[in-house]
């Protein structure tokens, strides 16, 4: 990714007035970058506590192998294990959308939180989803299907969710022009952007 682009995305996010943020573009990696550098921005200005809050173990992985640039990547790897390193005068945190995760990050005295970064990964796997049919063993049931996030909009006085297509209540939108919209595919063959399947005929 090149450093321009990198810059010109953080810089957006940081002249942003915008409390909660929705990046709803492809290029996951490129905007996982984005974000957490202006974590790592905002922590140097405002120390405190910063969660990053990624889907599961396997995405978080990817992110560790495939972001963008070197230092996110770096930092991430560093994150894997701990969940918890100290940067400079800020702590960041590390959990995913299971709640058997947040036992680290739930003991963090509010006003200490700063911003959080929520990924999700593009498959649909809401938070209510039975596990083997074990409705009493499953901490997930009954919950919103967007716990991750809710849970954390009412106090957090920033996020960052990077979610391709989805819509959130109370997200704003945030797109980057650098990031180019990818045509469609469909079983092995490209779709142009130019052309309307509304328009095309059974």
């Amino acid at each position: 990714m090149p450093k321009e682009e990198l810059y010109e995305g953080v810089k957006t996010l940081v002249e942003s007035d915008v409390n909660h943020i929705h990046l709803s573009q492809q290029k996951l990696y490129t905007l996982f970058s984005i974000a957490f550098q202006y974590l790592l921005f905002k922590s140097t200005k405002e120390p405190g506590a910063y969660l990053i809050r990624i889907e599961d173990s396997i995405l978080a992985d990817k992110l560790a192998k495939k972001s963008k640039d070197a230092s996110t990547r770096k930092f991430l790897q560093s994150l894997l294990i701990p969940r918890k390193l100290t940067y400079g005068k800020s702590t960041f945190y590390l959990d995913s959308f299971h709640i058997g995760s947040w036992s680290l990050t739930s003991d963090i005295p509010k006003t200490k939180l700063k911003a959080a970064l929520i990924c999700k990964n593009t498959s649909a796997k809401p938070m209510t989803e039975l596990d083997e049919n074990d409705e009493e063993e499953n901490p997930h049931i009954n919950l919103p299907e967007d716990y991750y996030l809710s849970s954390l909009t009412d106090f957090m006085p920033k996020t960052v969710t990077i979610a391709y297509d989805h819509d959130f209540d109370g997200l704003q939108k945030i797109e980057f022009p650098f990031i180019k919209k990818e045509p469609e595919r469909m079983s092995g063959f490209t779709i142009s952007s130019e052309v309307n399947l509304d328009d095309l005929e059974d």
